[in-house]
């Protein structure tokens, strides 16, 4: 029989420590390995004592990705309590997510019981903890985090707690994972103080004088400078600084795969999210916070072009093969060297006729640009296409809304038409695990519940967000959130790797792809079943401003709402 439960023990500091370092969510799927924080979380809850609140999660993808996207929207490292080994396993994908993105999560799972026969409170009392008992549970996530550990004596759990956000919050950021068994959970310990500022994480450092002439020297003599950028947005003050330096020194920026708004899409030094000609030309490039700036085998760099590399992680690490041609890399903090550069760039004198020139090309090209997205009209065949879609939801948000963009293979047409200008304002996944925005969009939306929230998303990345976990949260916790599912009826992506291969293969001629929905479900209803969400289904071009205007007014009068848009099937197999 299993000794009484201690008065006061190490899931009570342990959920202290989470306090201390300003964690407010704890999103939550726990099983048996937890009794010592669910009797912790009620003590607290009885006494009036303030712990980060416990959100119920059904899924544990969805628990982590709303984590994800807490953290986008304001910037604080939330908790991820999950059960055991096939807890953690359920994470899946969203591990990856937050470790490519960068985005600090606590993460704690409890360990099958350590004893059998009654040695300790919390000793093994079912079948299961034996079938849990694994050789290395830390291992199923070793290559995804920062640090794992496991608590063994609930004596130092504040430290391990302490450590933990330390390196999950220091650069470049990420995720971490201790574990507990029962035992050590229940452990009878003294509640101490708070010394979580003796833990403070570390801070990336700044661009010396001499690298900062340097660079800024170059971009100002250079015939065609070009900044490239992917996640500057992360930090939104940066957003202003890279703004001042382009004026300066009137450089184009273009963003490939944005994780971020990086650079308000309607300035005219907002050239676009792909490299093209720009990268060819360029003389002078400056590659600021992006994994993958170009494509090497499918773009091509002047190979003259000299290039700098400013980024927390400027040669990733923890990417096994990867490479950028440039002169010099720095590990350096973006806001500090952008601070810096700007100071300097002030102090330059600069060939006014040749700024001017090549302001007035860049106005040109962007005019351009924008020409494209006014003639879009609605299509008179009876079919949405993406670019109807993408141009109505630009009518339909104002810039405050927070849109997180999964639409996949029509995310680039949502880039080219959905106007973004503040920053704060877009987030998309940067990882490649598909289905985040669900989740994503409810942790932003409970990090700013004053804000309208929507998620774009594919049929096919809708699914695998755990659709009646998303919505069954989003009323549960009073998140309402605007999904717009891109329905092209399969697996796009899919279909494209394979025409990139074999264009002219077997596959495309016999239309085989093994990517269709050939019997399509009734999306939004998921949604409305789990969560009483408001379902639209809408088909007809000449309609779609009005679907997406009242799932609008239902997600502001407290109602989630999901819109699913049918676009062209993307396949007609049979078989």
């Amino acid at each position: 029989m299993d000794k009484p439960i201690t008065t006061y023990n190490t899931g009570d500091d342990l959920l202290q420590a989470l306090q201390e370092v300003g964690v407010s969510y704890l999103f939550c799927n726990l099983g048996s390995d937890h009794p010592s924080i669910i009797e912790a979380l009620a003590r607290a809850k009885a006494d009036n004592n303030p712990l980060p609140e416990a959100i119920i999660c059904p899924h544990e993808y969805v628990a982590l990705s709303a984590a994800q996207g807490y953290f986008l929207a304001s910037g604080e490292m939330q908790g991820v309590f999950v059960h055991t080994d096939v807890g953690t396993q359920n994470l899946g994908g969203s591990l990856h997510n937050v470790a490519r993105s960068r985005i600090p999560v606590f993460i704690f799972s409890g360990e099958t019981p350590s004893t059998m026969y009654g040695e300790l409170p919390g000793s093994r009392n079912a079948h299961i903890n034996y079938l849990q008992n694994v050789y290395d549970q830390r291992g199923i996530v070793r290559s995804y985090v920062k640090w794992e550990y496991d608590i063994r004596t609930g004596k130092n759990v504040k430290d391990l707690v302490y450590r933990a956000n330390q390196l999950a919050n220091s650069e470049p950021k990420g995720p971490v994972y201790l574990t507990g068994t029962r035992e050590v959970l229940a452990e009878e310990v003294q509640p101490s103080q708070d010394h979580s500022k003796n833990w403070q994480p570390f801070e990336k450092g700044s661009l010396s004088l001499m690298n900062v002439q340097e660079i800024v020297d170059a971009l100002a003599e250079a015939t065609n400078p070009l900044i490239i950028t992917s996640y500057l947005g992360r930090n939104e003050e940066s957003v202003e600084l890279l703004i001042q330096l382009c004026e300066k020194l009137t450089i184009p920026v273009i963003e490939p795969s944005a994780a971020y708004m990086n650079f308000p899409s309607t300035h005219p030094l907002h050239q676009g999210f792909q490299a093209g000609k720009l990268l060819s030309k360029a003389d002078v490039i400056l590659v600021i916070d992006s994994d993958a700036p170009w494509l090497p085998g499918q773009s091509q760099l002047n190979e003259q072009a000299k290039v700098f590399v400013i980024d927390v992680d400027p040669i990733k690490q923890d990417i096994p093969l990867w490479n950028i041609p440039a002169q010099k890399f720095y590990e350096v903090d973006s806001y500090q060297s952008l601070v810096l550069m700007n100071d300097y760039a002030k102090t330059i004198d600069l060939n006014k006729t040749v700024h001017i020139d090549r302001r007035n090309t860049l106005e040109q090209l962007k005019k351009q640009q924008q020409e494209g997205k006014t003639s879009i009209t609605c299509p008179e065949d009876g079919v949405i296409t993406s670019e109807w879609l993408a141009f109505c939801l630009n009518e339909a948000i104002d810039n405050e809304t927070i849109v997180l963009n999964e639409a996949l293979t029509n995310s680039a047409t949502v880039t080219q038409h959905l106007e973004r200008e503040i920053p704060g304002t877009l987030f998309v996944n940067g990882g490649t695990s598909l289905g985040w925005s669900g989740g994503g969009a409810i942790g932003a939306k409970l990090a700013q519940p004053d804000k309208t929230v929507v998620n774009l998303i594919g049929d096919g990345s809708y699914l695998f967000s755990v659709p009646s976990t998303v919505y069954w949260m989003a009323r549960r916790y009073n998140a309402p959130i605007l999904t717009v599912i891109f329905n092209n009826q399969g697996w796009n992506a899919t279909k494209q790797n394979a025409l990139k291969i074999y264009p002219d293969g077997i596959a495309n001629r016999d239309d085989r792809f093994w990517v269709n929905f050939e019997q399509p479900a009734d999306l939004s209803k998921i949604a409305e079943a789990a969560g009483g969400a408001c379902a639209i289904q809408v088909s007809d071009p000449k309609l779609l401003l009005d679907a997406l205007q009242k799932g609008l007014a239902a997600v502001r009068s407290g109602q989630s709402a999901v819109i699913d848009v049918k676009l062209s099937p993307i396949s007609n197999q049979k078989d």
